[in-house]
């Protein structure tokens, strides 16, 4: 049974995927999703992963920027 990964190509995150787990982890964790996602990031940091390192700190920038548009639009009201 094919799996549809190739070792030949790079496993890193799109900016699209980034986007989309960002997505995934504020449905899943609210508020707590920032943390999550620094927390995979450092893990993977630690075990040597630097292209998953990097996706989870951008999800996790992505995480804190949407949270800082959605209390500067409700400070706009």
């Amino acid at each position: 049974m094919p799996t549809g990964w190739h070792p030949e190509e790079d496993p890193t995150p799109t900016p699209r995927d980034v986007e989309f787990m960002a997505a995934v982890l504020e449905g899943r964790h609210g508020w707590l999703a920032a943390d999550v996602a620094d927390f995979f990031a450092i893990y993977h940091s630690q075990h040597g992963d630097t292209g998953r390192s990097w996706a989870w700190a951008g999800v996790a920038e992505i995480v804190r920027q949407r949270a800082v548009q959605r209390i500067e639009q409700a400070d706009a009201f």
